[in-house]
């Protein structure tokens, strides 16, 4: 099967990311794109520092952020915008608003039991623009049970292609990440990606591989695979989305629609169970 051409586009993009140029040309490479996108980098090196431009996509802070440490508090996963949120009804989500889809078709066939388990929970979709820190941390302190890459397009996950076009998330490639929290709930962390995104980089799985050669899901699990609120999981090399599917009674929202978040703040309480 002949790769579609939104992986093709980003893969050429990625090579041209991941090359290191001379030191001169490279620091205006990298001004550039700091310039045309808009890059606050108060909390980052400078600029002509970074070896590619890569590197200055992914790059990490120079003093690591201060989260909400609150037992009750769940964490914005990334410097992003949430462009929908909501319920889960009758296993649909929303892409953006008037634009649902199945949530056990995000998912794939690995989870079809979670898929059902979600119903009646909530759902937070975070995008991440090119100008945005590309790194992702935990939400919470989460077991990490299991994990599928579904390769897929590589399709832009921006507002006129979510307003238009119906399962973006179901075509595109993506990660998606079974976890519990402390009291046994069921929160599903999926990232979305997009074009230009030339890998989704996952800290504690070392075979994902996106945008490559790999045409069938792979799943893998683990034994008492912990990890801590904050803790860096991964990035991604370009913008792209990550959404988050938290089991009913699990959490309530304080977030909404069109609201930039950042990385440590809190998105969501914890309830009482």
């Amino acid at each position: 099967m002949s790769r579609h051409y939104t992986s093709v586009i980003s893969s050429l993009f990625g090579r041209f990311a991941s090359k290191e140029f001379s030191p001169s040309f490279q620091s205006i490479v990298n001004r550039s794109y700091v310039s045309l996108m808009g890059l606050d980098m108060s909390e980052f090196g400078e600029p002509s520092s970074y070896p590619t431009l890569n590197a200055l996509f992914t790059r990490s802070f120079r003093k690591m952020r201060q989260i909400d440490k609150s037992p009750t508090a769940m964490i914005s996963p990334a410097d992003s915008l949430v462009t929908e949120f909501g319920e889960i009804v009758d296993g649909r989500a929303y892409q953006i608003k008037g634009m649902e889809y199945q949530i056990d078709e995000l998912f794939g066939s690995d989870y079809k039991e979670q898929a059902e388990l979600l119903n009646g929970g909530e759902f937070i979709n975070f995008y991440l623009s090119p100008k945005d820190y590309h790194r992702y941390h935990m939400p919470l302190d989460l077991t990490i049970k299991s994990l599928t890459h579904i390769p897929g397009k590589l399709y832009p996950v921006n507002m006129p292609l979510l307003r238009n076009k119906k399962d973006l998330f179901i075509e595109n490639e993506r990660v998606i990440i079974e976890t519990l929290d402390s009291r046994g709930f069921t929160h599903m962390l999926v990232l979305v990606g997009a074009l230009n995104v030339g890998k989704m980089v996952v800290t504690f799985e070392d075979n994902i591989k996106t945008n490559s050669h790999i045409r069938e899901p792979r799943h893998y699990t683990y034994d008492e695979l912990q990890m801590k609120k904050g803790d860096l999981f991964g990035w991604f090399e370009m913008g792209s989305t990550i959404l988050t599917f938290s089991q009913k009674d699990a959490i309530t929202t304080k977030v909404s629609i069109d609201q930039k978040v950042s990385f440590g703040e809190e998105i969501a309480t914890l309830k009482e169970s």
